[in-house]
């Protein structure tokens, strides 16, 4: 029998192939960052072929796009940045302080840029004034999903948007439908999608937390009552084997049933001036909680009927005096038995996750000395951390029990809001397409990571 032999152009192609699926992943996988935290909310970076160092002058920027203030946090998806911001006319009053409530004339804005280029693709627009202290712009940052794109405002106002031509699908006004009094720092926990639910936090009597329907803004369910609703994201775990809904106000902690708002469980926690804003965060059959004022709370799961038990907690202190760990805007992040964060004078703190006990403190992560709310935002990549200053620093670092060891550290922004008396960026950063997007009150820029 004759043998057949491929003809040199089917090896040719057979080889190109095989070439092809030879390629590492990371040169051809590229990650979303659609919502607070980025794709599974929980401040990991996953993407691989990250710059291990940063070049001599900096990585290189990519492109830069004017924007109004705000401390909103992009999110990236299927090749667009979406981000709010606010923009004030020219000749309208200035507050004069930060707790100056007085109304002030503004819009809020929705943008959506090409995440290669920068360009405005479309933007939307709608009269929203404030009546906050730190009166900057929006808090939250954009949540995309498919088709749609969400996104809650300082004042209360929750839109669902089309992602690709920003046309308005549905919108809900916290304050018109739900009576809803704009808490001190404005509304601020960024909502969270569960199937077809868009669970937002609101606030008021019965409606700390509500779930809407995610493609007409229907309410399906309401739960929760408190004089604070808090700032604190809700956020979606596995404890004993049972799915809850984690919903952290002002007065306690408490578990409800995703599907119905049902409260499981509550732990009573009252905080000194409703500042539940941290998102909380799992690990193992723990619950780990954290605040400026209150200090650190651990709770332990060891039933799926039956209530946490505490299994530590810090006892209050003064502003300063603090030797846990006291977060305020960051997220804690939980490693290795041990949880990393910025305390509430810019102590960036590693403390024991069975104790609380501190193991060490630096500064140079966050503001170099000591400052009230000291900040920065913790994000994980492979075996390394990503720390994002209020200095406008990017810093590559390896964390561990024995301390801080930075590896690289580049300047990207300038800080430029005043709003706690110094200079300060408080956007949380976003990691997409080998890249880094962030902003302060004036830009938002696009930085390259990817190793070369």
């Amino acid at each position: 029998m004759m043998n057949h032999w491929p003809s040199a152009t089917l090896v040719r192609w057979i080889a190109g192939v095989i070439t092809l699926l030879c390629v590492p992943l990371h040169r051809t996988a590229a990650d979303d960052w659609p919502q607070w935290l980025g794709p599974q909310r929980d401040g990991v970076w996953r993407e691989t072929g990250i710059v291990k160092k940063f070049p001599e002058g900096g990585p290189r920027r990519l492109w830069r796009t004017e924007l109004g203030t705000g401390y909103s946090g992009p999110a990236i998806a299927n090749g667009k940045v979406y981000v709010m911001d606010r923009i004030v006319p020219a000749d309208a009053p200035k507050p004069k302080n930060t707790f100056d409530f007085a109304q002030i004339p503004e819009d809020e804005r929705v943008l959506c840029l090409d995440a290669k280029s920068g360009k405005l693709l479309w933007k939307h627009q709608y009269n929203c004034p404030y009546t906050v202290s730190y009166a900057a712009g929006p808090r939250t940052t954009p949540l995309v999903a498919g088709k749609r794109v969400f996104t809650l405002g300082t004042m209360g106002n929750l839109a669902c948007l089309d992602a690709k031509s920003g046309d308005l699908v549905w919108e809900r006004d916290f304050k018109k439908d739900f009576g809803l009094k704009i808490p001190t720092w404005g509304v601020s926990s960024n909502p969270l999608l569960e199937g077809q639910k868009l669970i937002c936090v609101v606030g008021g009597e019965g409606t700390v937390v509500v779930a809407f329907d995610k493609d007409t803004g229907k309410e399906l369910w309401r739960s929760l009552s408190a004089k604070e609703p808090g700032y604190a994201p809700p956020m979606i775990y596995e404890f004993a084997g049972r799915r809850q809904l984690i919903l952290w106000h002002a007065e306690s902690v408490n578990g409800l049933d995703p599907e119905t708002g049902r409260v499981l469980w509550t732990e009573p926690w009252k905080l000194n001036y409703g500042m539940a804003i941290a998102t909380p965060r799992k690990l193992g059959e723990q619950l780990y909680l954290s605040c400026f004022y209150n200090g650190s709370l651990m709770l332990r799961f060891e039933a799926p009927d039956k209530a946490p038990v505490v299994a530590w907690r810090t006892s209050k202190m003064s502003e300063r005096d603090t030797t846990h760990l006291n977060c305020t805007m960051n997220t804690p992040f939980i490693e290795g038995g041990h949880i990393y964060g910025a305390c509430s004078y810019g102590q960036y703190r590693c403390i024991r996750a069975d104790t609380g006990a501190r193991q060490w403190e630096t500064f140079a992560p966050t503001s170099s000395k000591s400052e009230r709310w000291g900040n920065c935002f913790t994000v994980k990549n492979g075996v390394r951390f990503f720390l994002f200053s209020e200095k406008g620093d990017l810093i590559i670092a390896n964390l561990s029990p024995t301390g801080y060891q930075e590896i690289s550290r580049a300047h990207l922004l300038d800080p430029v809001n005043t709003d706690p008396g110094r200079s300060v960026v408080w956007s949380h950063p976003a990691f997409a397409n080998r890249r880094v997007y962030v902003r302060n009150d004036q830009e938002l820029i696009c930085v390259d990571l990817a190793a070369k």
